[in-house]
């Protein structure tokens, strides 16, 4: 039987009794109902109940190229008859996944051309801080395992990439490695101290950051992993300067700067990687998935540079030097074909110029919403934003009725005929790429309307 011949009531009793959500609420799963989504088309996408929403969200920081695009359909099914899989490991290859490398190393920076397919960015994830430990060993230093990692970060849902997360609120009842990961302060401008200047903020990141290596020992520390500007976490933006910072004091002691592009990849900053037009750095290791297919299927990758994986190959490889590391659908074909198309499609439609075009407006429209009082701050850089609801007055850190005041304006904007994603006291926009300032007016619209009926039934509870 198709999905479609089950009412909305229907499928939400067989998900509540049988599916197992990602960041599920387990107090509220087996009764709560679901917003169960059927359809997508451009930026728009439709419950089973016919409701007609704008993604403001990319299903999930994905769907750059927008939803329904039958040319991506059609290479997807043609790769299906030609060839649906066949094993990676080892020497075998297939051309599509042997194209898409080619095409990923045309698009990094700098000597990042070796590319290892993963099926997620937590498995992209995995694969880099793997790849830095067999490194560190294949060369002689095997003392170098640990990772520095920050606070509000996000690098995945594994059990390495959890341990790697610095957000309070994902560490549950679950056990997370702590023996070789330290996390150090993450940015977040709207909480710093009001009295320290931007460039002193930034030199305070870097200073601690250094003091962490030196405590740790700088002969122990292989990695350092850092979000280019830290999504889940709540769209923070560093200082200026922050990055070149980090990269230098990671030369300075021999640690290797893993960018984690999973969410700024792909156009959503403006390009198609942001490392070094954005952030001015050439990384070693840069992770992606997410855009990398639009969402279609999916995929992730390593990319990793040219000096590193030299030291370690040919006649540098140690003695049985095999990378036992990948996964059983590593350059899956069908999902290399999607990747393939969904950057062909963003390059004839100029998304990235676009994004680079539209981004600005998007962002200062936003901030049109801080005339309101339950608003602290708007921020974001193009088409990722986020806005954060302030009423208790307290911006060391977000109090329990600040988080109530985001998820009112959430329920508002579903209402309403928006999606956001809330998390704590954040209403979280990452927007297909290909909206323009039409769309943009109606989601400002929608969120001010949204507040407004917000800030109505907050007062009504006493809450303001």
């Amino acid at each position: 039987m198709c999905t479609t011949d089950y009412t909305t009531k229907e499928i939400s009793a067989k998900d509540r009794r049988h599916t197992l959500h990602p960041w599920a609420d387990l107090a509220t799963a087996p009764v709560k109902g679901d917003l169960v989504m059927t359809k997508g088309s451009g930026h728009h996408v439709y419950d089973s109940d016919q409701n007609k929403y704008i993604d403001g969200i990319s299903g999930m920081w994905c769907v750059n190229i927008g939803y329904g695009r039958k040319e991506m359909a059609e290479v997807i099914a043609k790769q299906v008859e030609e060839l649906v899989y066949y094993s990676p490991f080892g020497a075998m290859t297939n051309p599509i996944s042997a194209e898409l490398s080619e095409v990923l190393s045309e698009l990094t920076p700098g000597d990042l051309n070796r590319v290892q397919f993963t099926t997620s960015g937590s498995g992209a994830v995995d694969s880099a801080i793997r790849f830095a430990h067999f490194y560190f060993n294949a060369i002689g230093k095997p003392e170098k395992t640990h990772i520095i990692s920050r606070t509000e970060s996000y690098h995945g849902s594994s059990y390495l990439g959890a341990s790697l997360s610095g957000k309070k609120v994902d560490r549950t009842y679950f056990h997370y490695m702590t023996d070789i990961i330290h996390h150090i302060s993450g940015p977040n401008l709207y909480r710093r101290n009001e009295n320290i200047s931007m460039s002193a903020y930034c030199q305070q990141l870097v200073d601690e950051f250094e003091q962490k290596i030196l405590e740790i020992g700088p002969e122990n520390v292989a990695c350092f992993i850092a979000e280019p500007i830290m999504g889940s976490g709540g769209v923070l933006i560093p200082p200026p300067g922050y990055h070149k910072e980090m990269k230098l004091i990671c030369e300075k002691y021999d640690i290797l700067y893993i960018l984690d592009e999973v969410v700024t990849g792909f156009g959503r900053l403006g390009h198609f990687f942001s490392a070094e037009p954005v952030w001015e750095i050439i990384p070693d290791m840069i992770t992606c998935a997410k855009g990398l297919t639009s969402g279609y299927q999916p995929l992730g990758a390593v990319i990793i540079s040219d000096k590193l994986f030299d030291q370690i190959s040919g006649d540098n490889a140690p003695e049985a030097a095999y990378f036992t590391n990948g996964y059983t659908y590593s350059g899956h074909p069908v999902a290399c074909a999607a990747a393939l198309k969904n950057i062909e499609i963003m390059k004839c439609d100029n998304l990235c110029e676009h994004v680079r075009d539209i981004g600005p407006y998007f962002i200062e429209q936003l901030k049109t919403l801080e005339q309101y009082e339950i608003v602290g701050e708007t921020r974001g850089s193009h088409l990722m934003a986020c806005v954060e609801c302030n009423i208790s007055s307290n911006k060391a850190a977000a109090e329990e009725k600040d988080m109530i005041a985001a998820q009112t304006v959430d329920a508002f904007c579903e209402q309403l005929g928006l999606i956001v994603r809330p998390f704590e006291a954040l209403l979280i926009l990452s927007p297909p790429l290909i909206i323009n300032k039409t769309v943009i007016d109606e989601i400002i619209s929608i969120l001010a309307r949204s507040i407004e009926k917000a800030t109505v039934a907050l007062k009504s509870q006493g809450l303001i």
